[in-house]
């Protein structure tokens, strides 16, 4: 199986140490975000976990760490860095600390294992398309030597995020075109292999691939390990990337982005924040006694796996 442990906060940045103390035990708890009194055990064995997924703004907290899980797992960075400024991501490192990080965390685990998010792209009057190609070209400069690949995506507009920002223009199939055609112009000008994440647009006429960006062929190649045939039906609409689990929980990242669609607001995600404990095998407060605790189903996807270890 696959834990992922940045799908529903930014763990890696604010919650480094409590992931580091359940990998060190073999085991997390995990609260069920429709139930929550069910929560799921999982072992952190690499009997069972064939690869582990961070995804993050910031690795810097846990770099001097890492290899405390990296010398004993499989494991696939995405690392997202936007062209945005604190206007829209108030916690976040600057574009230029984010490269920095993320040259130092490719020269710790190589290339192959950190693709590099650029999204969500969202349109307002201060980051019009110019502004996205401009800043995409200079980032890309610096990154391509650094990473695997890079994966954009278009903001979904839903109610949350109109409120959130008044400001925000709904992108049209123009905007995407432009987008998309100057982006993949870019890549190969860079030699940068560059795809979209659940998009439901076909860009491949802009040199720009429509796969998962967590397929068994990327966590494959980055480990050089081989999966059973798996299905790639994802977490989401026209998600095309191998089944995970994710020991994260809503509400509880403290970047304070606009456009988030894992917290309901940031000042719920700051107050959830000061009940965490990071001796705590569940990342929000502790187990209650009306908790209804069940082994999670876990078995590995790999081939041949004793010969991995």
């Amino acid at each position: 199986m696959i834990i992922n442990t940045g799908g529903r906060t930014d763990t890696v940045n604010y919650y480094s140490e409590w992931l580091l103390n359940r990998f060190n035990e073999g085991f997390v708890y995990s609260r069920n975000p429709m139930y929550p009194q069910q929560v799921y055990k999982y072992k952190l064995t690499p009997d069972v976990v064939d690869c582990v997924i961070f995804c993050s703004k910031n690795y810097e907290p846990i770099l001097n760490r890492l290899h405390e899980i990296s010398d004993k797992f499989n494991i696939f960075c995405h690392y997202t860095i936007t062209a945005y400024d604190t206007d829209i991501e108030p916690n976040v490192p600057s574009i230029n600390e984010s490269i920095e990080t993320l040259i130092k965390l490719s020269q710790l685990i190589g290339k192959e294992k950190i693709a590099w998010r650029y999204d969500p792209i969202l349109l307002t009057p201060k980051y019009t398309i110019q502004k996205h190609l401009e800043t995409f070209e200079y980032m890309t400069s610096r990154l391509a030597p650094y990473i695997s690949f890079c994966i954009f995506s278009f903001v979904e507009i839903y109610k949350k995020l109109e409120q959130n920002m008044p400001e925000i223009s709904e992108l049209n199939e123009q905007d995407k075109n432009t987008l998309a055609n100057g982006l993949g112009e870019i890549a190969r000008k860079h030699n940068m292999r560059i795809q979209t994440c659940a998009t439901e647009e076909d860009y491949t006429k802009f040199g720009i691939d429509i796969s998962g960006c967590m397929t068994s062929k990327i966590l494959e190649q980055a480990n050089n390990i081989k999966f059973k045939k798996v299905s790639h039906k994802g977490m989401r609409k026209n998600c095309r990337c191998m089944p995970t689990r994710d020991i994260g929980a809503y509400n509880t990242c403290p970047n304070g982005c606009k456009y988030c669609y894992a917290n309901k607001n940031p000042e719920i995600a700051i107050r959830n924040c000061k009940t965490h404990n990071p001796k705590s095998p569940i990342l929000l407060g502790n187990i209650l006694e009306t908790d209804i605790i069940k082994d999670a189903a876990q078995e590995s996807f790999l081939v041949d796996q004793c010969t991995l270890f």
